[in-house]
């Protein structure tokens, strides 16, 4: 539920839900009250007769009307001396009451003519005989009637009535009963928006508190979930979103940690081994050991060949770093695919030759095709797989063939060894940055194991894609393909 919904929902029971219950309690407690108290003799009770004094008024005019009988039988013709009831009014009566005397359906003597003309012909009928229940409420007006039946002189029936005003005035019991009854509605009513908000906002608040305090703390496996279709649903779905992100980030960081950890160890074991035998083998020249031509020849080919070694490491580091940072530096040109390779292939032949490899190289595409490319980077794609090769052959005599294929579109390079092969299960992995595997890139082979992967990102950034095919104890093979270059037609 949205916010905006439960603020509509809290506004419309502040306010219309105590009004409810209060009218509740107000029928309920008032039909008590009338049944509980006593009705002192009145003919009609409603709820208009809760009012202040109905017991002092009972009493009083009860008073009145017993003096007024007694004037009336000591001398029956008072109740024609208009100012025998004017001077009762004036020193009787309270200031809401009032007289009306009746003379034959007629008023014969009223101290409120507008009153007295509103509830005349309401008043109950002349009997001449006096009643125990001649007191009645008119809770139309909210008027408290006494009734005293007499005679005039000349016979003529009449009716004395003593009227009181008192719908204006409230029970003292009965207002303080409904104040007791609306704290209560009003507290029944907060506890109950205290407790809906409590929990639908202030414990998911508090819940997102805590969760958030767990990622601070770098703890992300603490889960939110939630069916709320709300902002606070919105807001647990972010928050697990945020988590899942942040855990991922931390984990790809903790992986790139142990990488570079590994190239360190890997980098550090590969230079330490080529200078060990650099050093070795100049140190035997120093001594003398090398003292024939064919050995200063062979000692000082060998320093060569282990100083080319530290300059590949040292280079792959580099481009490495570059890959990390993604700036890699290209420089594409146009280059005739069969100029290039033929020139790769003179280059890398002189080092096999030196380490008793055999090179076989196939040019199979027209040699017109084109491809666009960075001859740098594509040199280096060249060298770190044929070095990749060289690395792990365990034949007395290596083999590397290179091959050069048309496919239409694109051209295939193939770059094959006799080598001992990788296991099927680790062929699709071996363009991982840093992967190794005991059968074909076992760490006592040397490299920092990111040859291939520096490889597949120069591939990629020129728009082809590399693959690996192999067999155990055979070889295997690295293909990768480039797309030509073609001229766009004018007409």
């Amino acid at each position: 539920m949205k916010f905006r919904t439960r603020l509509m929902i809290t506004f419309t029971t502040i306010i219309f839900v105590p009004i409810i219950l209060a009218a509740i309690a107000f029928i309920v407690i008032g039909g008590a009250f009338l049944k509980a108290q006593p009705n002192y003799g009145l003919s009609e009770v409603s709820y208009g007769s809760l009012t202040e004094n109905i017991e002092n008024l009972h009493i009083e005019v009860d008073a009145l009307i017993g003096e007024m009988e007694a004037d009336y039988a000591a001398k029956p013709s008072v109740f024609e001396d208009l100012n025998y009831f004017k001077n009762l009014e004036q020193s009787k009566l309270p200031n809401s009451s009032y007289i009306i005397v009746r003379r034959n359906n007629q008023i014969y003597y009223t101290g409120n003519l507008e009153a007295a003309e509103q509830i005349f012909t309401k008043l109950p009928e002349y009997t001449g005989e006096k009643e125990e229940n001649n007191t009645f409420y008119m809770s139309k007006w909210g008027k408290f009637v006494k009734q005293l039946d007499f005679q005039f002189s000349d016979g003529t029936p009449g009716s004395v009535f003593l009227v009181t005003k008192v719908s204006g005035v409230v029970s003292k019991d009965f207002l303080w009963d409904m104040v007791l009854a609306i704290v209560g509605i009003l507290f029944l009513t907060s506890w109950a928006l205290t407790t809906w908000i409590s929990k639908s906002m202030f414990k998911p608040i508090n819940e997102l508190n805590i969760a958030m305090g767990k990622i601070k703390e770098g703890n992300f496996d603490y889960m939110l979930s939630t069916d709320n279709k709300g902002e606070i649903g919105e807001l647990y779905r972010n928050y697990e979103d945020m988590r899942l992100r942040l855990k991922e980030n931390a984990e790809e960081q903790e992986q790139q940690e142990k990488q570079n950890r590994e190239l360190i160890s890997n980098i550090s074991h590969d230079l330490k081994t080529p200078i060990t035998a650099i050093k070795g083998y100049v140190e035997g020249i120093l001594d003398g050991v090398a003292d024939t031509p064919e050995k200063m020849d062979k000692y000082l080919r060998t320093v060569y060949n282990k100083a080319n070694d530290m300059e590949r490491l040292i280079n792959e580091l580099t481009i490495y770093s570059g890959i990390e940072n993604n700036r890699i530096p290209y420089n594409f040109h146009r280059i005739s695919v069969a100029d290039y390779f033929d020139d790769c292939v003179e280059e890398v032949g002189l080092d096999l030759e030196s380490r008793n490899i055999k090179l076989d190289y196939v040019n199979l595409v027209d040699p017109g095709t084109m491809i666009i490319a960075d001859p740098e980077q594509m040199k280096k794609v060249v060298n770190n797989i044929i070095s990749n090769s060289v690395k792990y052959i365990d034949k007395p005599k290596g083999e590397i063939e290179i091959r050069i294929l048309d496919e239409v579109d694109s051209v295939r390079v193939e770059i094959e060894d006799n080598g001992k092969g990788i296991a099927t299960k680790d062929l699709p992995r071996i363009f991982e940055r840093f992967y190794r595997t005991d059968a074909s890139r076992n760490s006592m082979q040397g490299g920092s194991g990111i040859g291939l992967s520096i490889v597949k990102k120069i591939i990629e950034d020129h728009g082809g894609y590399i693959w690996a095919t192999s067999k155990e104890g055979e070889g295997t093979c690295i293909h990768f393909v480039i797309r030509k270059y073609r001229e766009l037609s004018q007409e």
